[in-house]
């Protein structure tokens, strides 16, 4: 494949109308100057390979010219489709951060759709917001930026630090998050920690997590009423906001069943940009609670970066 660049900067005064080609645009903290689409959102810099544009002419039996699409940048020689939200491109001067891939089309208020009654910005556009301001133009090479999440799992166990019994619910929820990045085909990175049950330990770990960027922390172990249960009160004092719908649900769903379950006291909450949560400490618990966090770990994501996908 060609190496990654830019064929063409587009813009337009107005939405859902063609934009033209210009010798360069100017990022700024909220999109392309002088662009319709600039704005204090998520949906920047729209973004559009020539190699669909070329495809979508052949379907047209004409010719399509850049812009036409109602994207601000053309690319060569990059698989926009297969990028990921979060990951970013970096182009001449800027970098911005893909944040959402394809969107609804404006139907017959596109001015392409009104033509031939069809657009591709729907399925192969991907949309950005701006990273690092600075000017873009014909030619500039991208350097695609895959989005690494890092996670760290941490378990709370005295015997199981003290090598009196192996670890089996760290383990387990790395399991389980192998498999749901996976099957999203994203880059990941899991940390595990070990520790004793002990408080100024954890806030240690959990503080150098915040400054690191990690993206989730999950703690197993503690949840309980022993007197050496104290994850969750000092995760909580470290918490900025807290998500207790998750936690309730899971206590409530596997309670109606085994009423142990409702005496666990995990939380979850936002420290900072990362997303923590405490799970007890048995292996089947942590299985309950991993296949009910991971069907709102997409969404928590977006709402934490201030990405409307509702």
């Amino acid at each position: 494949m060609d190496t990654p660049k830019v064929i063409s900067v587009n813009i337009s005064g107005n939405k859902g109308t063609v934009k033209r080609p210009v010798g360069e645009i100017t990022v700024t903290g909220t999109g392309v100057m002088h662009d319709a689409h600039a704005g204090d959102w998520h949906r920047q810099v729209s973004m559009l390979s020539a190699e669909s544009v070329e495809k979508f002419s052949k379907q047209a039996r004409r010719k399509i010219g850049f812009g036409e699409f109602a994207e601000n940048i053309t690319t060569q020689g990059i698989d926009l489709s297969g990028c990921r939200v979060f990951d970013r491109f970096e182009i001449g001067e800027t970098e911005l951060e893909l944040t959402q891939i394809g969107k609804e089309c404006h139907g017959t208020a596109c001015a392409i759709f009104k033509e031939v009654g069809n657009c591709v910005m729907p399925k192969e556009g991907i949309f950005c917001r701006v990273v690092k301001t600075g000017r873009i133009k014909p030619n500039d090479r991208i350097v695609h930026v895959p989005k690494v999440f890092r996670v760290s799992v941490i378990t709370l166990s005295d015997r199981a630090s003290g090598g009196v019994y192996e670890d089996r619910s760290g383990p387990k929820i790395r399991e389980m998050l192998d498999s749901f990045f996976s099957a999203s085909n994203r880059r990941f990175e899991i940390r595990n920690d070990l520790l004793p049950d002990n408080a100024d330990e954890l806030k240690r770990l959990l503080m150098r997590c915040k400054n690191d960027g990690a993206d989730f922390v999950f703690t197993t172990g503690g949840t309980g009423i022993g007197e050496r249960d104290i994850t969750v009160e000092t995760v909580s004092g470290m918490l900025d906001k807290q998500l207790p719908g998750i936690m309730e649900l899971i206590r409530v769903k596997y309670g109606m069943e085994k009423p142990n379950a409702l005496l666990s006291r995990g939380v979850a909450g936002t420290m900072g940009k990362t997303m923590v949560y405490t799970l007890p400490g048995s292996v089947k618990a942590v299985t309950e609670y991993m296949a009910e966090i991971t069907k709102t770990m997409d969404h928590t994501l977006f709402m934490l970066h201030g990405i409307d996908k509702h």
